[in-house]
């Protein structure tokens, strides 16, 4: 039998499977890192005064619409009020404002929009939650999305639709007949 004669089927287009891009979610704003230690006697001391003075200079407006994560990348002590003011001068002028590196503010951005969204639609469903992105997906966003699905969905895969790793998948249920 000569195969040529046969059309090519795409079954990974024919298949049910339903693909999640976690990249999707990624925020469109900005990220920008407040790093503290700027904002420091010699990146180490707050001074309250000095602080405030810094503050009060600074131009925030470079922030508007930003998602600011606000950090100190040296081993300063700072105190948990300084957090709070630099909350109270960012506020009217960025997005929104994350406690830590950029890294922990796209844990926390991720975690946000999974928690908030509404997955019922794919009760029963067979996903696959796309691995490969051109944004830095944090690893805790699968995790966050595999826990949010697992109670709804016939299974989790990840991956390409082409070529998965196995997840989860529910047992099937035996039907009695009556």
């Amino acid at each position: 039998m000569d195969t040529t004669d046969k059309p090519l089927v795409n079954r990974v287009a024919q298949s049910s499977l339903i693909t999640i891009n976690l990249e999707k979610y990624f925020p469109k704003e900005q990220i920008i890192s407040f790093d503290l230690k700027d904002f420091l006697f010699q990146g180490l001391i707050l001074r309250e005064k000095d602080f405030r003075d810094a503050l009060t200079a600074y131009d925030w407006k470079q922030i508007e619409g930003a998602y600011l994560a606000v950090h100190c990348s040296t081993d300063a002590i700072i105190p948990t009020w300084a957090y709070m003011l630099v909350t109270a001068y960012a506020t009217p002028y960025a997005a929104s404002i994350f406690l830590g590196t950029k890294e922990i503010m796209l844990e926390k951005h991720f975690t946000q929009v999974i928690e908030a969204s509404d997955w019922s639609h794919l009760e029963g469903q067979r996903v696959v939650i796309k691995g490969c992105s051109d944004k830095p997906v944090p690893a805790s966003a699968y995790v966050d999305l595999t826990k949010k699905l697992q109670p709804i969905v016939q299974s989790v895969m990840f991956g390409e639709p082409c070529s998965t790793v196995p997840i989860f998948k529910r047992p099937r249920t035996i039907k009695s007949k009556s």
